[in-house]
């Protein structure tokens, strides 16, 4: 799955200053109530999402069923920043009437930065101006990229309507495209998703059997999709994408961990133990769903003699950066398990595979290898489906935790 995103760049060109420095305070603060906010993309599209102030220092972002809390608000001189949650990204704009927004989406770590505006009471996510003349609900077995060779790749769209509302994702073989949210206007389907990390929109004609579309992320990236309806359709087993190459039936490594000390598997603490490593990334929206869901589970069940360890693999260029960000992860989410700096300076799946060579691949960010009592790979999970993809995420998990009820019985 591609983790391409809208983001940062060093000097932004407001009429007020853009100094993370001046701690100068705004008394133009928004007004509560819900804003409509747009990205700039190409081809004159936009990313429409929808945010709503509850106070100066709290607002939330919507998404179909998610709900993500924005605590970290600074107002400086005639501007305002949202630090988004867990992610170094963020929103900084300039604040007119109390009202308007006009700004950007950056990030710090890829220097790239993508327009946003955003207005009090400016209208739904996105606006219609016919009914609905076909139902997308239900599976589409689709493509994108298709005949681009090494970008071709398949993914399963679930979708619901209701009138001309449409929720759902394109699950991939390595994970999934998180909330979207969006409408049918007349033959035309439109979802876009913004979570602090993706800014996702698809749009495309749809007939009653097919669905031909583009897909954009940020301001950066475009690509063409198709689908057909096919409600038998499923993806690959997402245990046989990623396995040890021939000759190997464990894992080894060592990687420092957030105090700098060097952690591996042959510590004393995974000694006897089932053992779940996650390739992950701070900066990858379906790591953190993964990380949500294995934080709590090793809190529940540390007792019973399981272990977690997460690889990290950063695109922060120093070290100190990269820890930082781990440190902000775990904090955020509770983390209690080691999370071990793999990598820093770039996520590159071949050079991550690189520092584990007994792998076949890297194929995606999150993926998890389980380990026995004995120390031997017991089974690789390639990719995470998130809470967005409902019944699949619930299937997940009962299979996660049977999988690992077995192995703490051997």
């Amino acid at each position: 799955m591609r983790y391409i995103f809208g983001l940062l760049v060093i000097g932004l060109l407001f009429s007020c200053k853009d100094d993370k420095k001046d701690n100068t305070l705004s008394n133009n603060k928004l007004e509560e109530g819900t804003y409509r906010a747009w990205i700039s993309i190409q081809d004159n599209e936009e990313i429409p999402f929808v945010f709503k102030v509850e106070s100066d220092k709290k607002l939330n972002i919507y998404n179909a069923e998610e709900t993500i809390v924005v605590d970290e608000i600074e107002y400086k001189n005639d501007s305002v920043y949202f630090n988004l949650p867990v992610f170094k990204d963020y929103l900084v704009a300039k604040i007119s009437d109390k009202k308007q927004l006009k700004g950007y989406y950056v990030s710090p770590d890829r220097n790239r930065k993508v327009p946003f505006e955003a207005g009090l009471n400016k209208g739904n996510r996105f606006s219609t101006t016919q009914k609905p003349s076909v139902n997308v609900e239900g599976v589409w077995e689709t493509v994108f990229s298709k005949g681009v060779e090494e970008d071709e790749y398949i993914a399963k769209g679930v979708f619901k309507q209701e009138g001309q509302k449409v929720t759902g994702t394109f699950r991939t073989t390595t994970g999934d495209y998180r909330y979207l949210e969006g409408v049918m206007d007349g033959d035309t389907m439109k979802l876009s998703t913004f979570d602090g990390a993706h800014a996702f929109y698809f749009t495309a004609t749809v007939t009653d059997s097919t669905m031909n579309g583009y897909f954009y992320s940020g301001n950066h990236w475009k690509e063409p999709f198709e689908a057909k309806r096919n409600q038998d359709f499923e993806l690959p087993s997402a245990d046989e994408l990623t396995y040890l190459k021939e000759g190997y039936d464990s894992l080894d490594f060592v990687f420092p961990n957030i105090s700098d000390e060097l952690v591996g598997l042959k510590d004393d603490r995974f000694k006897d133990k089932v053992v779940v490593v996650q390739i992950m990334g701070t900066w990858c929206p379906n790591c953190l769903d993964e990380s949500k869901y294995y934080a709590d589970f090793y809190k529940k069940n540390k007792d019973r003699g399981i272990e977690f360890i997460a690889l990290a693999f950063e695109y922060a260029k120093d070290k100190e950066t990269a820890f930082s960000r781990i440190d902000r992860l775990a904090y955020k989410i509770d983390i209690d398990y080691p999370i071990l700096l793999a990598q820093y300076g770039s996520a590159n799946k071949a050079k991550a595979q690189e520092k584990l060579p007994m792998l076949n691949h890297v194929l995606s960010y999150p993926t998890s290898i389980f380990i026995d009592k004995k120390g031997k790979v017991r089974k690789i999970h390639t990719g995470f489906n998130g809470p967005a993809t409902g019944e699949k995420y619930i299937e997940f998990k009962k299979e996660f935790e049977s999988f690992v009820a077995e192995l703490l019985k051997e």
